[in-house]
């Protein structure tokens, strides 16, 4: 939260300084109307430390303040230094080009830095997933995918930015940057609740998967069900022969609590079982009347009605409680608890709770 809290720290001073400058309220306020501090500098190394600490990769990737903080501070010392070096030689028309000049090629080196950092960044989330399979376990990071869309989108407002302000020969600029403020101001508030509520849930999965004591890792302290034995049964009722495996099937999935894996496939039900995935779809359909996948749906629903109603959870997130349950979004998590129950999960709770009190 500290890295999160610094991102959209950064972002909204720098957003304040330009609006400051704009309205003309640094004016003659000893030189400040020519301190344009680049707070945006910092902006992404304080992302990749939210990221790797979110995705517990502090011992695999380095610390990128150790070199962001001193060059921020390095840039803040140059501009002072020029500034006051320049201020009283020449005329204020000349000087606020001179200025307008500098700051652009300090914008610029700001810009291929953060740029920089932006795509490892995104290159650690999309390429390193190997690295991060136990936060992917909790939170898909599509909220985190989306945000570096939206920043892709403001570089580009960035770069148009820079581009027009250095035709225009630095006077006259500032509408330029209007789509990248207005851009950055919508991040700041989106990111903040995004941020905030991704953690929650993920704190809220974390317990009920504890209270649930599995480990969707694939470390389960139950016994395994050796279904080997059916494999190669003698019976000559082919009917009787598939319920007997259903049955060791169904006993396997509820005692290792399969179903509350959102990515459990018929092919890893083969990989658990030694069964081929023609003869288990076969033996679901024909005994349970039912696809695999409604057949999971199921199992989930119910596990998703009992946390529900738990007291213990009373004050979660519906969508901590899907996640956990075995769906893979709170959209689907709805659609099929609707399916199955005709309400949906807030309705069902409440009704529930007030059948209960009556």
């Amino acid at each position: 939260m500290i890295y999160l809290n610094l991102l959209i720290l950064s972002i909204s001073i720098n957003n304040l300084q330009s609006w400051a400058l704009e309205r003309g309220l640094l004016q003659n306020r000893f030189e400040l109307e020519y301190m344009q501090f680049s707070w945006h500098f910092l902006s992404m190394p304080f992302l990749y430390m939210f990221l790797i600490h979110y995705l517990n990769l502090t011992d695999k990737f380095f610390n990128i303040l150790k070199f962001a903080i001193p060059g921020f501070l390095l840039l803040v010392a140059a501009q002072v230094s020029f500034v006051l070096s320049s201020s009283g030689t020449d005329s204020k028309e000349n000087l606020d080009y001179i200025y307008e000049v500098y700051a652009s090629l300090e914008e610029f080196f700001s810009m291929i830095t953060s740029l920089s950092i932006f795509i490892y960044s995104m290159y650690i989330l999309n390429k390193k997933e190997n690295l991060f399979q136990k936060t992917l376990s909790f939170d898909n990071l599509k909220w985190l995918n989306t945000f570096f869309i939206l920043s892709s989108i403001g570089y580009l407002f960035w770069i148009v930015a820079l581009v027009v302000k250095i035709n225009l020969n630095f006077t006259g600029f500032l509408f330029s940057y209007y789509p990248l403020r207005i851009l950055t101001t919508v991040l700041i508030y989106w990111l903040g609740y995004q941020g905030l509520r991704q953690l929650r849930i993920v704190k809220e999965r974390k317990k009920i998967r504890a209270s649930l004591l599995i480990d969707l890792n694939g470390e389960f302290n139950l016994d395994t069900v050796d279904l080997n034995t059916k494999k190669t049964s003698l019976e000559s009722n082919q009917l009787e022969r598939q319920s007997e495996q259903f049955n060791d099937i169904d006993n396997f999935i509820k005692s290792k609590k399969k179903y509350l894996l959102s990515k459990y496939t018929l092919q890893d039900l083969s990989n658990d079982t030694q069964l081929g995935s023609s003869t288990l779809s076969s033996v679901i359909n024909n005994i349970a009347k039912k696809s695999f996948t409604d057949y999971l749906n199921e199992m989930r629903i119910e596990s998703a009605k009992n946390l529900l109603l738990d007291p213990d959870y009373s004050e979660y997130t519906i969508t901590s409680v899907g996640l956990e349950s075995g769906f893979n979004s709170k959209s689907t998590f709805y659609t099929v608890f609707k399916k199955h129950t005709g309400h949906t999960p807030v309705e069902y709770k409440n009704l529930s709770l007030a059948m209960l009190k009556s």
